[in-house]
């Protein structure tokens, strides 16, 4: 593995609407710390000296004291302000990237990654600039033609997941475009530039967590560790 610097880009815009709780959805509790915990202590333990950059709307950031009470250890971290879109909360996290670094950017509420897959993802970042973890589609897909529903060949899909990782000087200047609400995600900004992306395996336990069914699958999954 290289020895170039680290940095997370951790996003937790959620409001946690469709959660039904008071609490952003990013700081509920499972297994009696919050979500975002998870991902920020894997990222810790995979790449110690890491730089942690929190995006939160600014209505929440007085909550970021309930994630870092949750570490046993005392950690630094960088806390920024969101913008109206995740484009513009991953500009804003950006602004404070290590210069040279691989950056990940990462859901906040995908709390099952594991150090195999941080791996892969900066390795090839490291080699090609960027990575991008996605899994195959397994269901059958359908598509609207405008009177029907067509079938789609399901092998050339994937699903794409995060962290979506990247050399530091390739997304600080893909982010310096003008927003287009075509950009639905990073990699999707970096192609804008008519830059390649290159996919990388990513993980079936790396689910988003959105719904309370959600939370309860994270809660059986980890407790299958």
């Amino acid at each position: 593995m290289s020895n170039l610097s680290t940095t997370l880009i951790l996003v937790a815009g959620g409001k946690g609407l469709r959660m039904g709780a008071a609490l952003p959805k990013q700081f509920l509790p499972l297994l009696d710390k919050p979500i975002l915990y998870y991902a920020a202590k894997t990222f810790l333990d995979t790449f110690p000296g890491i730089k942690i950059v929190l995006v939160l709307p600014e209505e929440h950031i007085s909550y970021s004291n309930i994630l870092l009470q949750a570490f046993e250890e005392r950690i630094d971290m960088t806390i920024v302000k969101g913008g109206d879109t995740r484009f513009h909360s991953v500009r804003n996290g950006l602004n404070e990237a290590i210069p040279g670094s691989i950056v990940f950017i990462h859901d906040a509420v995908r709390p099952l990654i594991d150090k195999e897959l941080l791996l892969r993802c900066y390795n090839l970042a490291v080699e090609k600039g960027n990575a991008i973890p996605a899994i195959p589609v397994t269901d059958s897909i359908r598509q609207w033609k405008g009177t029907h529903f067509e079938a789609i060949d399901r092998d050339a899909l994937r699903i794409i997941q995060t962290p979506q990782t990247f050399r530091a000087e390739l997304i600080v200047k893909a982010f310096e475009q003008d927003y287009h609400e075509a950009f639905t995600d990073e990699a999707t900004v970096l192609e804008h530039m008519k830059l390649p992306v290159f996919l990388t395996e990513g993980s079936k336990k790396n689910i988003k967590i959105t719904t309370p069914e959600d939370l309860r699958i994270a809660e059986v999954l980890m407790q299958q560790h």
